[in-house]
């Protein structure tokens, strides 16, 4: 009975994954709208809007809020690493990005576009404007509240 995960440990947890892969499906479908190109390694790269780390994270964190009450210690411990993960998202992650394109644009220059020879280049979708971590985080809020009124 899918109740029986209702204000538990299960719930907090189902909040967290279904928001992340919720969002990365919707991400999905905004590239595909985008660049009228269907990718489906979207699914399984970081990057986009909105941000499914950070909808997992407030999913997760909302849920546990909901259940063992804002005031409480692991409510705190959530948010906490729920703010860790959507900084480092935007800032660390966007900058290691950003790096990346850099370093491609030199090597294309440096091998005369032929990057293979080095091993190809480096990923540079690794992280988030803040609007899109902002996108995550409502919709992993949103998404954890609804789950937990459905389950009720």
């Amino acid at each position: 009975m899918i109740t029986g995960i209702l204000n538990t440990g299960y719930e907090a947890l189902a909040a967290g994954i279904l928001a992340a892969a919720t969002a990365q499906i919707i991400k999905f479908f905004i590239f595909t709208y985008k660049t009228k190109k269907i990718n489906f390694k979207i699914f399984t790269t970081t990057g986009g809007m909105p941000s499914s780390h950070s909808a997992g994270v407030m999913g997760l964190s909302t849920s546990v809020g909901l259940i063992e009450g804002w005031d409480s210690i692991i409510f705190a411990v959530a948010i906490g690493y729920a703010l860790i993960t959507m900084y480092d998202a935007a800032g660390v992650r966007r900058a290691a990005g950003k790096t990346a394109a850099c370093l491609n644009r030199m090597m294309d220059d440096f091998y005369k576009h032929d990057v293979q020879a080095i091993g190809g280049k480096l990923k540079e979708l690794l992280g988030h404007t803040p609007l899109e971590v902002i996108a995550g985080a409502i919709f992993g809020i949103l998404f954890a509240c609804a789950l937990h009124f459905y389950l009720l």
